[in-house]
């Protein structure tokens, strides 16, 4: 090989060598690490700047909030929360923030608050009864006996001077005698004159007197005193044109004096009296017309005008009667049937109303949903007055033209916990609920639905109850000495592997006034665990 090859092979081999090197150096740099490749990015693009983190936020919308990455009691991530997106946070502690997938999920439906007229039919049932005014007794005014039945059935329909019975009086028959001796010695005496004259018409008057007092007719008297004859008996004639409602005259027995032997009721005009619940009461008034159904007869409405509303309730029922006249021509209605009554009312001004379905009715409070934007709700306290089929009048806590949600509200509620938020009402006004970690102002009580946290151990578990007794150390965000107590838990999982003894730390809210709620358990060893509150220390019974 001559010298000039020999350079020539050896420049070649300097050339590989360092190139090798280099490719050697650069999967050493690569297999320490990775931050090479930043720089060699840099140097072709821009770096693309990131989102600062700022929190997680509760992914039903409560007001907690988290530094770390953490799970609610359902077990959903918390979602995180970047620099440029506080806007998208409810405005309010007290606002609930559902992802509009959601919000479609559930067929979430709003209205307006708006003004109107209350029109409203109060319902109310009642029953057929004969009117009072046209019903008629029958009773002799002397003792007797019964001669002759005329009409011997109850429910026999009778006419006006329709003869009932006959009955045998010894008094009315002396009577009689009496009053025919005097009406004979008046006109014997008409040629007379002076005081013995006068006497006998004295006499005469006062037994005719007698006779009408026993209501012995018109028509029977002068016949009486035509004739001057005395008859045996004496026929009871019907007053009314009616239906015999009750018959006790029976032939041959015995009656006393003002014993009732028959009864008539007029039946072409009756009564429907209404049992009216007493909140409706205020809205029924005298005059009003009512439609009245009847079971007997489904494709008639009769129609009639309240007469009178008694001043009365009837404490088992808690309703008032209410009397509507009705004409009854045919004698279709009979007393003692049903009736279902209606009475339309209507308020004079116009008030906010919002639809029936907006309203959740805990028994306690009523609350109504606002929304606030896409996928925002506030859960507002209402006080609710008049009703209608379909509407309710809002007195105090929504405004017109507000957006109330008025389907699917009971499914935010569930989705939402909604109880945890509503729990914030009472402190809404001393600011926003503090954030997880923090105490609250001194001497403020801590807004319910924040998240508290505490170390302790376990005293018992009820699983079947869902409950457990810990035996806890302070609390600073409620200012909560040591103390034991029993703890509700959200959901049975919570309840999982735990025993007495086991040392925990945990977090919980107050759910409603006195609910304590844990939300998360964690396990610690027992080197970890909260150290034995003070012996002696009292129960928590105030809590």
């Amino acid at each position: 090989m001559n010298k000039g090859a020999g350079l020539t092979i050896g420049v070649i081999a300097v050339a590989v060598a360092a190139s090798g090197g280099y490719w050697l150096g650069g999967r050493g740099t690569v297999s320490h690490g990775e931050a090479a490749a930043p720089v060699v990015t840099s140097a072709l693009e821009p770096t693309k700047k990131e989102r600062k983190l700022l929190f997680y936020r509760n992914p039903m919308g409560l007001p907690d909030t988290s530094p770390i990455p953490k799970k609610d009691p359902m077990g959903m991530d918390y979602i995180p929360v970047y620099e440029g997106e506080q806007d998208d946070e409810p405005t309010s502690a007290n606002q609930i923030k559902i992802s509009t997938e959601k919000v479609q999920k559930l067929g979430v439906r709003t209205e307006a608050a708006q003004l109107r007229v209350l029109d409203k039919v109060v319902r109310a049932s009642g029953r057929i009864e004969p009117d009072e005014r046209r019903m008629y007794a029958i009773s002799p005014k002397f003792e007797g006996y019964v001669e002759r039945l005329h009409v011997n059935v109850t429910g026999q329909p009778v006419g006006k001077g329709q003869a009932l019975f006959e009955v045998y009086s010894p008094e009315l028959v002396s009577a009689q005698r009496e009053y025919a001796i005097a009406a004979q010695g008046v006109e014997s005496l008409k040629e007379a004159g002076g005081q013995a004259r006068d006497g006998m018409k004295q006499l005469a008057d006062s037994s005719l007197l007698r006779l009408k007092n026993w209501d012995i007719s018109e028509e029977q008297v002068k016949a009486l005193a035509k004739s001057g004859e005395t008859k045996r008996t004496m026929t009871f004639r019907s007053p009314v044109a009616g239906i015999v409602t009750e018959k006790k005259a029976v032939q041959g027995m015995r009656f006393m004096p003002g014993e009732a032997l028959y009864q008539v009721a007029d039946l072409s005009s009756v009564w429907v009296v209404a049992d009216v619940f007493e909140q409706d009461i205020g809205l029924v008034k005298t005059g009003a017309q009512a439609k009245i159904k009847i079971g007997a007869y489904p494709d008639k409405i009769f129609k009639g005008a309240v007469t009178y509303v008694y001043p009365t309730l009837n404490a088992q029922t808690r309703t008032v009667p209410v009397r509507v006249e009705l004409a009854n021509p045919g004698l279709l209605l009979k007393p003692a049937m049903f009736a279902q009554v209606e009475l339309p009312v209507s308020a004079k001004d116009s008030v906010v109303t919002v639809p029936v379905s907006a309203v959740i009715d805990s028994g306690a409070r009523q609350i109504v949903l606002i929304q606030h934007g896409e996928g925002r709700f506030e859960p507002r306290e209402v006080k609710l007055g008049a009703r209608s089929d379909n509407h309710v009048e809002v007195l105090e806590g929504v405004k017109d033209g507000e957006q109330v949600v008025v389907a699917a509200n009971f499914l935010i509620d569930a989705e939402s916990n909604l109880k945890a938020a509503v729990g914030g009402f009472g402190h809404a006004a001393h600011g926003a609920a503090p954030k997880e970690g923090q105490t609250a102002a001194p001497g403020q009580p801590a807004a319910k639905g924040v998240s508290h946290q505490a170390e302790g151990t376990v005293d018992g578990v009820d699983a079947a109850a869902g409950t457990i007794s810990l035996n806890h150390g302070p609390v600073a965000s409620l200012k909560w000495p040591a103390m034991t107590m029993e703890f509700t838990t959200a959901n049975a999982s919570l309840l999982q592997g735990l025993k007495p003894g086991a040392k925990i730390t945990f977090e919980f809210v107050e759910r409603q006034p006195g609910e304590w709620v844990i939300t998360a358990v964690k396990t610690l060893p027992a080197r970890q665990g909260a150290g034995t509150p003070a012996s002696g220390a009292n129960p928590h019974a105030g809590h």
